[in-house]
C-alpha cells in the first residue's frame, strides 16, 4: 500500500469517526430540528413516500444559509444561528419534484413503479454533506446508524453535491454501497478520475470545455488585456494552472490577478475583510483593462460581492467594467436584492450550464399555490420571496402583510427567483430522468431474465444500487425538450456551455439573453459560437464594442514588437520595411508580396504588379517605330535612285554589287528594329538578336568588301603589280560570304545550345513585371557584338590605312568615317545597355541599330545621293578623271 492511499484511508477513517460521534448524538437532528421550528415547526413532506415497494431517489439541496461564524473550538460557538433562504436556489427541490411527478404520470416509463424522493438541506460545507449523507442512509424512519430494518423503499440513486467540496465528500460514504450519485453543480476534475469515484455521474459538461470557449470569446471581440480574479481554493488553483497557459499561447495578457479570500462563516464584516474589501476596490478602479473573467462559487464571491456593493450602493461609483463570469458562479442570485449591483454587472456575459426550454415546467411554477401545497419549506420560500407572513405556520416577516397565495412567481425580478430552467436546474431535470431511465432499462431487463427462467417474481428489496450502474452509464433518451442525453466515456453528460449577456435595469430586475453557445460534439471550427451583434455592453460604453489592450492595436501595415522586460501584449508598431506588407491587425510579422503582386502605398495590401514591354502605343515605342519607319523608306528611295542611276559614273565606280547587297542589309537592319517592339514572344526572342547579329554583320562585311576593293584597286592600278588579279567580284563575293558565314555559324550554336526565351522578370523594378527576352546564354550574345565589333574595327582600320589614297578612290575617307560612327555608337551601347531595364534596355538596342545603320548609311550614300540628284552635271566620267569630287 503507498503512502498516498493510507493517508486518504486515515483521512476517510477520521471522518467517519467524527460522524459516528455527531449522529450519536444526534446533532444533525438537533440542527435541523432548530431550523424547523424556527421556520414553523414544517415536517419534511415526501411524496408517495408511504406507499410500499416504492423506489426512492434522494436529493441533496441547498437553498439555506446558515449565518453563523466558523467554529473554531477556541471559544464558545454562537448560539444564534440564524437561516436564510435563497429563493432562486429553491428551483433545486422546485424542479426535481417537477420531474418525478412527469415520470410518474408516465405510463410508458416504469409502468409498474412509484418513484419517491427523500431530500437532505445540506450545509455548505463537507460536514453538512457526510453527515446528510448518512442521514438519508440509514436515519430515516427511525433506523439506527448502518441498520437498515423497517425500510418498505429501496433507495436506488442520489442526486447532489453543489460544490466541489461536497460532490468530493459524498462519495467515500456513497461508494462503499455503490451507490450511483448524478452531481449537478461541481466543476472537480478529480470526479472524472473513476477510480477514486467509481461511483459519480456528473450532469455538468467538462470543464475544458468552459476554457477553450473563453480563450476563443477573448479573441472574437480582440480582447488581449484583461483582470483575473480567482476563488482561494482548488477551483482556483486548477483555472490559474490550466487557463493562463492557454491564454498565454493565444497572446491574451493577464493585467492583474486577483486571489479573493474565502470568506470564513456568515455574519459580520471584520477589519481583516474590510482591509481585504478596500484593496479589491483599489485594484479595480486603477486598473485600465475594461474586461474582467471572474471564476468561483457564490460563497468564494461573496467578499467581491460586498467590495462590488458598497462601491456601487454607498460611494456611488460603480465599477463598470465587461465582466466575464464562469459557470461557477450565477452573480444573478443574491441571498437579498439590496445587495445586487445593476450598474456594476450591466452587460455582464457568463458561461453556463446548457439549458433548454421545458414549457411545462413554467407552468408548473405558476400553478404553485402555500395554501394548496405541502412541499418541501414551500411556505418559508414564498415568505422569503414576496417578503409576506405566514402566521398560521409561525412565519413571520418584520413590517410586512400577510401572504395571500395569489402572489405569482412571474412578478417576482430575476434576481429573486427566476420562473425559466437554469443551467443548474436542467442538470437535475436531466438527472431524475436518467435514473428513471436506467431503472427502466434495469427492470424490462429483470423481467425479461425472469420471463425465460422458472417463472419466479422477483422482490424490490432483492435488487441493489450497485446493478444501476451498467444501465446508467450506457442510457440515451430524449427530454421532453427534445434534446438527447448521454454521458461521455468519463460518464460526463455529453452537452456544453451557453454565453449568455445579462442586462440589468434600475429596478434590479434583469433579461438574460443567449448569445452564444459552446457544443463540444459538433466538428471542429463550430464548437464556439457567438453572436456578437446581439450582446448589449454596459452604458458605460455607449453599446460600442470595448477595447480591452495594453497598447493601441498595430495597425495594418505595421508589426508589432514586444516591448523588452513586458508582457507579450504590451509592444511597438514599426511600420513594415520596403517591399512588405502586413494586412492584419496586431500583425506578428510583416510579409512578402506574390512575385505577380507589390505593396500598395500604405502597405497594408498586395495589388497586382503592371506588366510592361516597349509597346507600339506608348510614346517611347511610337517614335521609335516611326524613326526605324522614316530610316527604311530613306533607305528605299536612296536604293531606287541607285537602281535608276546605276549606269551613271558615280554609281559604277562604287561597285554596284556591293552598293546593293550593302543598302539591302541596311534596308534589313532597320526592319530588324521592329523585332523589339511589342510584347516578346516565343518567336520575337529566338530571332531578335540572331537576325540582327546576322544582317548587321552582313552589312559590315559589305563595308569591308568595298574597302579591300578600294585598296586592291589602287594597288593594281600600279605597273607590274600583281595584285591586280584580286580585283574583282570574286573577292567581294567572297569576302561578304565568309564574314557573314562566321556570324550565321554563331548564332546557330547559340539557338542550338541555350536559345533566348520570353521571361516575366518580377523583381528588377518594384511594382511592374517587365517582360522581356531572356538570352539564353549572355556570353553568346556578346560573342555575336563582339564579332561585329571586330568586323567594324578591320573596315576601319583598313579604310584608316586608305584615307590617303588619291581623290579618285576618296570612298576610304566615307568608310572611315562611316565606321568610326558605327564603333563609336555600339562602344557607348555597351555600359548603357548594361545600366538599363525593361523597355528602355530595349529602347537602348533599337536606338543603336538606327543610329549605327543611319550612319552608315548617311555617310556612304548621302555624299552620292546628293551628287546624283541635285549635282548631276558631276556626275560625269570627265569630272571623275578631273578629280573634281568623289570617284573611284
Amino acid at each position: 500500500m503507498n503512502v498516498s492511499s493510507w493517508g486518504q484511508d486515515l483521512l476517510l477513517a477520521r471522518w467517519i469517526l467524527l460522524l459516528l460521534l455527531l449522529l450519536l448524538l444526534q446533532l444533525p437532528q438537533i440542527v435541523n430540528k432548530n431550523t424547523v421550528d424556527r421556520f414553523g415547526q414544517q415536517p419534511k413532506v415526501r411524496n408517495d413516500f408511504g406507499i410500499p415497494n416504492n423506489i426512492v431517489i434522494g436529493e441533496f439541496v441547498f437553498f439555506l444559509i446558515h449565518k453563523f461564524n466558523e467554529i473554531t473550538f477556541d471559544t464558545t460557538p454562537d448560539p444564534d444561528m440564524r437561516s436564510y433562504l435563497l429563493p432562486n436556489y429553491y428551483h433545486q427541490f422546485l424542479v426535481f419534484m417537477f420531474a418525478m411527478n412527469e415520470i410518474n404520470k408516465n405510463a410508458h416509463l416504469l409502468p409498474n413503479s412509484t418513484l419517491s424522493s427523500t431530500f437532505a438541506q445540506n450545509a455548505h460545507n463537507e460536514m453538512g454533506a457526510c453527515a446528510g449523507t448518512m442521514e438519508v442512509l440509514f436515519l430515516q424512519q427511525g433506523n439506527r446508524l448502518n441498520y437498515i430494518c423497517g425500510k418498505t423503499y429501496k433507495l436506488m440513486a442520489i442526486i447532489g453535491g453543489l460544490n466541489a467540496q461536497n460532490s468530493k465528500q459524498m462519495p467515500h460514504i456513497l461508494n462503499i454501497y455503490k451507490m450511483a450519485q448524478l452531481s449537478y453543480s461541481s466543476f472537480d476534475s478529480q470526479l472524472s478520475d473513476k477510480i477514486q469515484f467509481p461511483s459519480v455521474y456528473r450532469m455538468i459538461p467538462n470543464e475544458n470545455h468552459q476554457y477553450v470557449g473563453i480563450v476563443q470569446l477573448l479573441q472574437h471581440f480582440g480582447w488581449t488585456w484583461i483582470g483575473l480574479v480567482v476563488s482561494d481554493d482548488d477551483s482556483g488553483e486548477v483555472l490559474l494552472r490550466t487557463l493562463i497557459p492557454r491564454l498565454l499561447q493565444n497572446n491574451i495578457c493577464i493585467a492583474f490577478k486577483e486571489v479573493i479570500p474565502i470568506q470564513k462563516g456568515f455574519g459580520r464584516i471584520t477589519m481583516q475583510m474590510k482591509k481585504q474589501m478596500a484593496r479589491i476596490r483599489s485594484i479595480l478602479l486603477s486598473s485600465k483593462t475594461h474586461v474582467i473573467l471572474v471564476h468561483g462559487d457564490s460563497r468564494s464571491m461573496e467578499l467581491l460581492r460586498t467590495a462590488l456593493s458598497l462601491q456601487e450602493n454607498v460611494k456611488i461609483n460603480p465599477i463598470e467594467k465587461v465582466w466575464i463570469t464562469t459557470a461557477q458562479w450565477d452573480f444573478a442570485t443574491v441571498s437579498h436584492i439590496d445587495i445586487f449591483t445593476p450598474k456594476s454587472f450591466n452587460g455582464t456575459l457568463s458561461f453556463v450550464l446548457h439549458t433548454n426550454d421545458v414549457a411545462e415546467y413554467e407552468e408548473f411554477l405558476e400553478t404553485l399555490n402555500p395554501n394548496q401545497s405541502m412541499l418541501y419549506f414551500i411556505h418559508h420560500f414564498w415568505s422569503t420571496a414576496f417578503t409576506c407572513s405566514f402566521p398560521i405556520y409561525n412565519i413571520y416577516r418584520q413590517d410586512a402583510g400577510d401572504c395571500t397565495g395569489e402572489e405569482k412567481l412571474r412578478s417576482l425580478p430575476g434576481t429573486v427567483f427566476e420562473m425559466g430552467m437554469s443551467g443548474q436546474s436542467y442538470s437535475i431535470y436531466n438527472a431524475v430522468y436518467a435514473v428513471a431511465h436506467a431503472l427502466h432499462a434495469m427492470f424490462s431487463s429483470r423481467y425479461k431474465q425472469k420471463a425465460m427462467g422458472d417463472g419466479a417474481t422477483w422482490h424490490l428489496l432483492n435488487i441493489s444500487p450497485w446493478q444501476l450502474h451498467s444501465f446508467l452509464k450506457n442510457i440515451r433518451f430524449n427530454n421532453t425538450a427534445g434534446e438527447e442525453i448521454f454521458f461521455d466515456e468519463n460518464r460526463e453528460l455529453a452537452t456544453g456551455y451557453d454565453v449568455m449577456n445579462t442586462i440589468t435595469f434600475p429596478n434590479r430586475s434583469i433579461h438574460k439573453v443567449r448569445v452564444g453557445r459552446i457544443e463540444p460534439q459538433v466538428p471542429e471550427g463550430e464548437k464556439f459560437t457567438i453572436n456578437g451583434s446581439a450582446v448589449v455592453w454596459n452604458h458605460k460604453f455607449n453599446q460600442i464594442l470595448p477595447q480591452s489592450t495594453c497598447v493601441e492595436s498595430c495597425h495594418p501595415g505595421h508589426s508589432r514588437i514586444v516591448r523588452q522586460g513586458e508582457q507579450i501584449c504590451c509592444y511597438d508598431c514599426p511600420q513594415c520595411s520596403e517591399g512588405m506588407i502586413s494586412n492584419l491587425t496586431d500583425a506578428d510579422n510583416c510579409n512578402n508580396c506574390p512575385e505577380d503582386q507589390h505593396p500598395n502605398k500604405n502597405q497594408n495590401d498586395c495589388i497586382p504588379k503592371h506588366i510592361i514591354y516597349l509597346a507600339y502605343g506608348e510614346p517611347l515605342g511610337i517614335i521609335l517605330a516611326t524613326l526605324a519607319l522614316f530610316v527604311s523608306l530613306v533607305t528605299l528611295v536612296v536604293m531606287w535612285i541607285f537602281i535608276q542611276h546605276q549606269n551613271t559614273p558615280i554609281v559604277k565606280a562604287n561597285n554596284w554589287n556591293i552598293t546593293c547587297t550593302l543598302l539591302m542589309s541596311l534596308f534589313l537592319c532597320f526592319l530588324c528594329s521592329f523585332l523589339f517592339i511589342g510584347q516578346p514572344g516565343k518567336v520575337t526572342c529566338l530571332l531578335r538578336q540572331t537576325v540582327f547579329g546576322i544582317i548587321f554583320s552582313l552589312a559590315v562585311s559589305c563595308v569591308l568588301a568595298k574597302t579591300i576593293t578600294v585598296v586592291l584597286a589602287f594597288m593594281a592600278t600600279k605597273p607590274g603589280n600583281r595584285m591586280r588579279k584580286w580585283v574583282g567580284k570574286r573577292l567581294a563575293v567572297s569576302v561578304i560570304i565568309l564574314c557573314t558565314l562566321i556570324q550565321t555559324s554563331i548564332c546557330v550554336v547559340w539557338l542550338a545550345t541555350s536559345p533566348p526565351f520570353p521571361e516575366f522578370d518580377m523583381l528588377s523594378q518594384t511594382g511592374l513585371i517587365i517582360v522581356q527576352c531572356n538570352e539564353g546564354s549572355d556570353f553568346m550574345f556578346y560573342i555575336v557584338l563582339s564579332y561585329m565589333g571586330l568586323l567594324a574595327i578591320i573596315s576601319f582600320t583598313v579604310a584608316f590605312f586608305a584615307r590617303k589614297l588619291p581623290d579618285t578612290f576618296n570612298e576610304a575617307k566615307l568608310i572611315t568615317f562611316s565606321m568610326l560612327v558605327f564603333c563609336s555608337v555600339w562602344l557607348s551601347f555597351v555600359p548603357t545597355y548594361l545600366s538599363t531595364k525593361g523597355k528602355y534596355m530595349v529602347a537602348v538596342e533599337i536606338f543603336s541599330i538606327l543610329a549605327s545603320s543611319a550612319g552608315l548609311l548617311g555617310c556612304i550614300f548621302l555624299p552620292k545621293f546628293y551628287i546624283i540628284v541635285l549635282r548631276p552635271e558631276l556626275n560625269t566620267r570627265d569630272q571623275l578623271v578631273r578629280k573634281k569630287y568623289y570617284g573611284t
